[in-house]
């Protein structure tokens, strides 16, 4: 198959998303800048059981994944620039995040971050051990604020647990006509996508389909290991997801005219090493090439060592994910060398990130592991 419009190239998709999606007159009175994707606004008394995965929208719209509530939440955070770089690199991030929480270093998580490109401001899910969510804001001086629930618009969308509990939340991201949403459930085809149609309604709910995938290091195939992260992608008019799995199988699933409860089945097209974990996943443009970049937690670095740090990144050109080469017959990464096959490549400035977020195609905001804490920076894309 050829590749030739790519869906995730965000600030088209969106800005049509934006254009095309009609306001309700149901939601006319509560109008907010990402009005034309919401309906039913809700006007402030927002709160989160359990934050997890985000990503950015149209006009400072932000998607939060709340595993405590089992929804997906778009918040109109009215975050619509001027775009303010991060001036400076932060270190210890996380001990500051901690401060600003009300807890002691080390008593928090952050779960995950979103940069919003339309302003440069960087927003941080996070979870005291107790319990208590914050969406927390740093500028570009590196000042942290809190997002304010109590009066933020927002909708919510529930996610349906199909025949057994919803266990985690992987990601949600914008894809044209609709929000998509990665899951793990307790049942035995426990991979699930969930498919929120445009404009996100307050009360309504997902979509819910199981997901089965040829896992390439592994040599079968799975129906219980969660996509970890994925972006939209759109092939020869159609909408498919590709997402990576731990032990790093790099996949595609077909997501058009699917039939509720159906089982979806995913073609691996890149196997990039056993014994890793991927968290976040972007692509970007540069010299009229097309990447793909996923960022990795080895959690076998001690018993395998590769590379200076257990978290290590890599870029993939996107023509391979229209490759006819798939499951047993997908490229491997070799793991022996920085570079191929097929240009797949590690990434240097990637090299002990946690957590990554693209600001624009040449820049990026990382979560970078020091001796254990977080150093927060504006890196360079290669």
């Amino acid at each position: 198959m050829k590749l030739r419009s790519l869906g995730i190239l965000l600030g088209v998709c969106l800005l049509t998303t934006a254009i095309l999606v009609p306001q309700s007159a149901k939601s006319d009175s509560k109008k907010t800048k990402a009005a034309p994707v919401l309906q039913n606004v809700q006007d402030g008394g927002l709160e989160i059981g359990l934050a997890g995965r985000m990503s950015f929208g149209p006009n400072g719209l932000l998607l939060v994944a709340d595993t405590g509530n089992g929804s997906v939440v778009a918040i109109d955070t009215g975050d619509s620039g001027p775009v303010k770089k991060l001036k400076k690199k932060v270190d210890k991030i996380d001990d500051l995040v901690a401060a600003a929480m009300g807890a002691q270093a080390g008593g928090v998580k952050i779960e995950d971050m979103a940069v919003n490109p339309k302003s440069g401001k960087i927003y941080l899910s996070v979870n005291r051990k107790d319990r208590v969510s914050a969406i927390l804001v740093i500028n570009d001086e590196g000042k942290i604020s809190n997002l304010n629930l109590k009066s933020a618009k927002h909708v919510r969308v529930g996610l349906p647990n199909g025949e057994g509990k919803l266990g985690n939340i992987t990601g949600v991201q914008f894809a044209g006509d609709r929000v998509l949403a990665a899951g793990q459930s307790r049942e035995e085809f426990a991979n699930k996508i969930y498919v929120l149609p445009l404009p996100l309604t307050h009360g309504d709910s997902a979509a819910i389909y199981s997901a089965r995938t040829y896992h390439v290091a592994h040599r079968r195939w799975e129906t219980k290991a969660p996509i970890q992260s994925f972006v939209p992608y759109e092939e020869d008019g159609k909408n498919y997801i590709v997402g990576a799995f731990a032990c790093t199988p790099i996949a595609r699933f077909p997501v058009d005219d699917l039939a509720e409860d159906a089982k979806v089945i995913g073609e691996s097209v890149v196997e990039l090493g056993s014994g890793n974990r991927p968290v976040d996943m972007f692509t970007y443009k540069k010299d009229g090439k097309t990447w793909l970049v996923t960022n990795t937690d080895r959690f076998h670095y001690k018993r395998n060592t590769y590379g200076p740090s257990r978290y290590w990144g890599v870029r993939v050109p996107v023509d391979l994910l229209g490759t006819d080469e798939i499951n047993e017959n997908a490229v491997r990464r070799n793991t022996k060398t920085k570079k191929g096959p097929a240009n797949i490549e590690i990434v240097d400035v990637l090299s002990g990130v946690r957590y990554v977020d693209k600001l624009n195609d040449g820049e990026i905001i990382v979560l970078r592991d020091n001796e254990g804490k977080l150093d927060l920076e504006l890196a360079q894309l290669p």
